[in-house]
């Protein structure tokens, strides 16, 4: 029960976020928090990852809804037994609902976290980017302590 509070939790903190970015950044484009690092910047993700697939709107939004069913059919086998698992649950799927809502609602996301590296220039992203990624590395890290721990070594 605690999981699915966090789900929403993290789903709304998402969309409260980006409604904020709509509201006080899409009039202006853009703000350097930290000049040369950190801006706020209005954007429209028509794609996955670094606008890969944009103008797939279909096959993304069928893609989440496959891998949100996923992800709840084997909640048991694939977290459970991981120290970690209900956050890397959590982390997932509160991030694909995030972004879901804004495909569905939108047919974009809405990104706006934008940092630099010298002249490198990231890709946008927001707090779903930012759960997904987290949970991803968290199972990641997890299986792989999981597995040394009980002697699966690959």
């Amino acid at each position: 029960m605690r999981v699915l509070f966090f789900v929403a939790l993290l789903t709304a903190v998402d969309q409260l976020t980006k409604y904020w970015a709509v509201v006080h950044l899409k009039p202006i484009g853009s703000v350097a928090i930290v000049p040369g690092f950190f801006s706020l910047t209005y954007v429209e993700n028509r794609g996955a990852a670094w606008g890969m697939l944009a103008g797939r709107h279909i096959f993304l939004i069928g893609f989440s809804l496959l891998t949100l069913a996923f992800l709840c059919w084997r909640r048991r086998q694939l977290f459970d037994h991981l120290w970690g698992g209900r956050v890397t649950f959590t982390l997932l799927v509160g991030g694909i609902l995030g972004n879901l809502i804004d495909r569905i609602r939108l047919n974009y996301v809405v990104d706006f976290l934008d940092f630099f590296w010298g002249h490198h220039h990231f890709p946008a992203f927001n707090v779903a980017d930012s759960a997904i990624c987290c949970g991803v590395f968290l199972f990641i890290l997890t299986q792989w302590i999981h597995d040394r721990k009980h002697g699966h070594r690959h």
